[in-house]
């Protein structure tokens, strides 16, 4: 791996000279074990543990097949479905790979005692299989994660309906959360120049399922004008969200837990905010029984906010807690996007206000590649911006997972895995000085990380985990390979 990550920091290494590399036979890996999926049986949701769940194991190099690529992985980060396989909820991962495992040979490659997760990478590719002529060894890329095998007729007019379709990293093997991925070759695009690895690599699901869930014509068609609740604003969805809104026109409206998080979507430029915990809001009076009387609260205030206007789109995701919410206060004609359900799968509504109305409910589920391609145009542009908060080491991915489960984040958080330290692979500087503010706006101490070259606690960090680190924890790597 040492090899490796001298070609990525040297600046004058050629696509052949990458092509040359040797590949190492295992490499680390973020993963859940097999034996482990009823760890938290007879646990709450919140009392599972991602700390306890998650390991950072030695795995073999996975087989490289047509239409693939191997990416050395400099940065990953951590998306709600990572917390959903390491708490083994709604079940465990392992079903999805069984089942992938049995499509061909070498879908088989998947179906293993571990599961290596992570649905977002920023890094190099290293090798590509028959069949690809796009990418070549050397290139810089993210990945987005949407993985289709495209052999029937459903999935050619959106990928997102081909019956095989899943998601990399939590529905198959092999994921971002490591320092080598596997991924298919449709799944790269060009990693934006003027941010660094861990920046590049934090957008990826969350700004492709917020560009489809939002923007898209096969999610609610946002226009300009319209009010747009946004359920988490600060949160690793819904601050993309919010600046899709922001930046095609329209209001967002949005709900967020704290103050600091308030003052988060603030500086995004959003004016219209509720802070739900400050506001007191309960939209259910005991498990079984909600209260109409706080969709009508919160329905009066979102009118105070927008000058007397119903909002046209709720942006959905929390689920059981705020859907019946969600469909109140939407206006009539208007549209609920949902994607994901964090509190709760079973969503109850009452239907006379959805039928009545006229109103809309939309299922959205990531995006195409073509959606993850604009999502990522638009990030590589600066119109829109990464909004990582915080980075962890690939050790610390549990803690990272932990966090992501708590709500203890803003944003996104990030895993470094091949990179030593953070800020590094930027190669646009001159249009990273442009947008340093925006790209900074999330991080814990905007203070201090607007001044890129003040960061003490980087320094501490990076001399704790050099490359001479990387040589010397590549040194004692285990024989057992798993």
């Amino acid at each position: 791996m040492n090899e490796i990550l001298d070609a990525i920091l040297a600046s004058d290494t050629a696509p052949e000279d990458f092509a040359a590399l040797p590949i190492p036979e295992s490499y680390r890996a973020v993963t859940v074990r097999k034996d482990e999926a009823e760890m938290f049986s007879g646990l709450t949701t919140r009392e599972k543990d991602p700390r306890k769940s998650l390991h950072v194991d030695e795995v073999p190099v996975p087989e490289l097949g047509p239409g693939e690529a191997l990416v050395a992985v400099m940065a990953s980060s951590v998306n709600y479905n990572s917390v959903w396989t390491s708490i083994f909820e709604p079940l465990p991962t392992f079903g999805f790979l069984e089942r992938y495992g049995k499509l061909s040979p070498l879908a088989k490659r998947h179906d293993l005692p571990y599961h290596i997760i992570g649905s977002d990478l920023a890094g190099v590719v290293l090798r590509t299989g028959p069949g690809v002529n796009a990418w070549q060894p050397g290139a810089e890329v993210v990945a987005h994660c949407l993985s289709v095998e495209l052999e029937s007729a459903d999935g050619h007019n959106d990928t997102m309906l081909d019956p095989e379709q899943r998601i990399w990293g939590f529905e198959t093997n092999f994921g971002g959360l490591a320092e080598i991925a596997l991924v298919k070759s449709n799944q790269l695009m060009p990693k934006p120049a003027h941010l660094s690895w861990e920046e590049a690599a934090a957008p990826g699901l969350v700004n492709s399922t917020a560009y489809r869930q939002l923007v898209s014509r096969n999610g609610a068609g946002m226009k300009q004008g319209d009010n747009i609740l946004i359920w988490g604003a600060s949160g690793g969805l819904g601050s993309y969200a919010t600046q899709y809104a922001l930046a095609g026109g329209a209001t967002p409206v949005c709900v967020v837990s704290s103050p600091r998080k308030a003052e988060i979507c603030r500086r995004m430029g959003a004016e219209a905010i509720i802070d739900r915990t400050a506001e007191d809001y309960t939209f259910w009076k005991d498990d079984g029984t909600q209260d109409p009387r706080e969709w009508k609260r919160l329905g009066k205030k979102i009118r105070e906010l927008t000058g007397g206007e119903d909002v046209d789109i709720v942006f959905e995701h929390p689920g059981r807690e705020t859907f019946g919410a969600s469909v109140y206060v939407t206006r009539k004609g208007g549209t609920i996007v949902t994607c994901a359900s964090t509190s709760g799968y079973t969503h109850e509504y009452d239907n006379r206000y959805l039928w009545m109305s006229l109103k809309r409910i939309v299922g959205s589920h990531f995006a195409n590649y073509r959606e993850a391609w604009e999502a990522n145009r638009l990030i590589a542009k600066g119109k829109i911006h990464p909004t990582l908060s915080r980075t962890y080491r690939l050790e610390d991915t549990g803690q990272a997972a932990y966090d992501v489960h708590r709500n203890r984040h803003q944003g996104k958080v990030g895993v470094l895995c091949l990179a030593p330290e953070e800020g590094m692979g930027v190669r646009d500087q001159a249009m990273r000085d442009q947008h340093i503010d925006a790209i900074n706006l999330f991080r814990d101490d905007l203070s201090e990380r607007t001044n890129e070259h003040s960061r003490d606690d980087l320094s501490e960090r990076t001399n704790k985990h050099s490359r001479d680190d990387l040589s010397e924890r590549t040194a004692k790597r285990s024989e057992d390979v798993r």
